[in-house]
């Protein structure tokens, strides 16, 4: 699923959604992508028009590509406990919100961690990221 080509990347969602709609067996990967897919119902009119936004720009913020891939990224560190603390403090979290409500909370501090470190040039700083999380 890790690809730097746009097109590709977006193609994965696209083709899922096909695939769902269409009740056809999924990779496991495709699986988890279906789930975000799923928890994200404003996308879904998107992802039945790949000719209009295969190539759509979008401001980063606004992309909905990019939101979903936050949301599986994150969902990877949850199972693997990766950094080491981020599935307690979604446990934590998850006591006064809803699990789609946490991770939204999650993937902003993801999003503003990975922007500092793209800045800045290095990698993102876990345990700034841990930090950032625990004060949410």
């Amino acid at each position: 699923m890790y690809t730097d080509d746009r097109n590709a990347y977006r193609k994965i969602f696209f083709d899922t959604w096909q695939k769902h709609l269409k009740k056809l067996p999924l990779e496991t990967v495709e699986a988890q992508v279906l789930e975000v897919i799923l928890a994200h119902t404003e996308y879904h009119a998107l992802l039945e028009n790949p000719k209009q936004f295969m190539s759509q720009e979008f401001l980063l913020e606004e992309n909905p590509f990019f939101h979903m891939s936050l949301h599986i990224a994150l969902r990877e560190q949850l199972h693997f406990d990766k950094p080491t603390g981020i599935k307690q403090i979604r446990e934590s979290l998850s006591q006064n919100h809803s699990a789609h409500e946490a991770e939204h909370l999650m993937t902003t501090v993801m999003a503003q961690v990975m922007f500092a470190a793209q800045q800045s040039g290095n990698a993102p700083d876990e345990a700034d990221y841990l930090d950032k999380l625990r004060q949410l």
